[in-house]
């Protein structure tokens, strides 16, 4: 205890907020309320990342289920297709909907994109090309129906790097897929393929 001028005896921390810390006996450290903020910020991080963690399963996980697999069991199951040319109508018919293979074209070339399902597949992130030239979507890295075109594409508009890109893309899909054939312009004939063409090219790719 202390005496003041006034002849008082004090307490130190007394009310009046003298102590000797500056502060009132109530209030907390500053450490301590620096630790606490800390925490709150960790537990909201950790909140959003499991946010986030829960609408990509929703997303993607529950697309692998019993229906996903089954597709990719029948996709499994179809035999090699053999050497064909098609137009934009007849590739669209192989979308994954209405026939379980799968095509898409690229710079003029159609490949059979079955066995990549969980990418290709109507569900999948990139089967909004399923059954379509995705050379300008793939060229651009447009994911949406801006990249598709419901006539032929001679692809004149690209620059010279998206150009570049789409060959990249073409020999990437050489060396993963089966290709099938060429994609027709409008009014160019289908060529027609002998067996012995169609074994040698299957060959080649294995």
């Amino acid at each position: 205890m202390a005496d003041d001028r006034d002849g008082r005896l004090r307490t130190e921390g007394s009310s009046d907020g003298s102590g000797p810390a500056g502060g009132g006996a109530g209030d907390p450290p500053a450490g301590a309320a620096a630790m606490g903020g800390e925490m709150l910020l960790n537990v909201g991080l950790l909140a959003l990342a499991l946010l986030a963690a829960y609408r990509l399963y929703l997303r993607w996980g529950t697309r692998s289920g019993p229906g996903g697999a089954a597709r990719q069991n029948q996709a499994a199951a179809l035999p090699r297709m053999k050497r064909r040319d098609f137009s934009l109508e007849q590739l669209r018919e192989f979308d994954g909907t209405r026939n379980p293979r799968i095509l898409l074209a690229v710079n003029g070339k159609v490949f059979d994109v079955t066995k990549g399902s969980k990418f290709y597949g109507p569900e999948g992130p990139y089967g909004i090309f399923a059954g379509r030239d995705a050379s300008r979507g793939l060229a651009t890295f447009c994911l949406d129906k801006d990249a598709l075109r419901d006539e032929y594409d001679d692809l004149s508009d690209l620059n010279a790097v998206q150009m570049e890109s789409v060959r990249e893309w073409e020999m990437q899909f050489k060396d993963k897929y089966d290709y099938v054939g060429r994609l027709l312009k409008p009014g160019e004939e289908p060529s027609e393929y002998t067996d012995e063409e169609d074994t040698k090219d299957h060959t080649k790719q294995e």
